[in-house]
């Protein structure tokens, strides 16, 4: 094919545009402060990020993970009902059955000892209305969240405190409805290791990741106004019921923690898809507070996930500020 001089320089320069165009990146943190038990999820050109000011629920969309940062905020819960108006925590939307529904967590105002997980039901979309459905439990319970096996149906994990003295990890089948629970509960995950056990022993915040042909749990572990507050995992065998606790392997310690680029209490995660599905994302929360903090000054970090040789969940360490990541792809 023939090209004069012109036609080969213009080609050369749209070759060398193409090449030289930036990649969409973003920087951490999404959200300073106030980013404490953060949950991105991906639907329709949309990331969607959930939050709380510990008095309501309250969601945020954007195309871009960068663009979570100025978000618009939508609140789409608050209550004056005496026993779920305060102590908002740990919000999650999940797609079930073609209608989006949020897992929270919320109790009284005088203390903590009315926790328990609530659902609102919502249509569509994620960013349409939702109406509170119910109360989902009837003892001391954070933390929910969705957790499916392709066999056994779609279950509740939530930290609880269900005939043991510390927070540990329960399981419970979720009714068709998705506002019920339904059968025995399963305990599956204590804080028995020494390295779950700083400040005081706990297992919270599971989040359910899918990756390499695996269901694993990620939790946290340690009080979380301790620097060690940390991400760990419990792998599930595949064919034995969820339910059995012989059927979770947990991990050989945390899988992330903090102590690294001026990020500590590095944990309450979720994961997510990017959008054509091929790479795995983490939502975690940080502090710079070198003792650990319980409190806003928490901020919302996302990195990629990956897998070690061996197959293994690598989470990687937490980067710094400065930092580009490529947007999820």
């Amino acid at each position: 094919m023939f090209f004069t001089t012109r036609k080969l320089i213009t080609a050369f320069l749209g070759a060398t545009s193409c090449l030289l165009s930036p990649v969409a990146a973003f920087t951490n943190s999404i959200r300073n402060p106030g980013g404490s038990d953060p949950q991105i999820v991906y639907s329709d050109g949309y990331y969607y990020l959930m939050s709380t000011t510990w008095s309501n629920v309250q969601i945020a969309r954007a195309t871009s993970i960068e663009g979570l940062k100025t978000a618009e905020r939508k609140t789409i819960y608050s209550s004056s009902e005496a026993s779920r108006c305060c102590n908002v925590w740990a919000p999650e939307v999940h797609l079930l059955g073609g209608a989006w529904y949020v897992y929270f967590s919320a109790g009284n105002g005088d203390n903590l000892d009315g926790q328990n997980l609530h659902v609102l039901k919502g249509g569509a979309s994620p960013w349409d209305d939702y109406t509170y459905a119910t109360q989902l439990t009837n003892e001391w319970s954070i933390d929910g969240t969705i957790v499916q096996f392709s066999e056994w149906g779609n279950y509740v994990a939530w930290s609880c405190l269900h005939d043991v003295q510390y927070q540990s990890i329960c399981l419970q089948k979720l009714g068709d409805d998705n506002t019920s629970l339904q059968g025995a509960i399963g305990l599956i995950s204590q804080p028995t290791n020494a390295w779950e056990q700083s400040g005081t022993p706990v297992n919270e915040g599971p989040a359910a990741l899918y990756i390499g042909g695996k269901t694993y749990i990620g939790y946290s572990a340690n009080y979380c106004w301790t620097p060690d507050y940390c991400i760990a995992t419990l792998e599930w065998d595949g064919t034995t019921d969820p339910l059995d606790v012989a059927a979770w392997t947990k991990s050989d310690g945390c899988l992330m923690k903090g102590g690294v680029n001026g990020h500590y209490g590095t944990g309450h995660n979720a994961f997510f898809k990017s959008p054509d599905g091929s790479q795995t994302w983490n939502v975690y929360h940080a502090t710079s507070n070198s003792a650990g903090a319980c409190n806003d000054s928490r901020y919302t970090m996302v990195q990629i996930v990956t897998t070690n040789t061996d197959g293994t969940v690598n989470l990687g360490t937490p980067v710094p500020f400065s930092f580009d990541s490529a947007e999820p792809l």
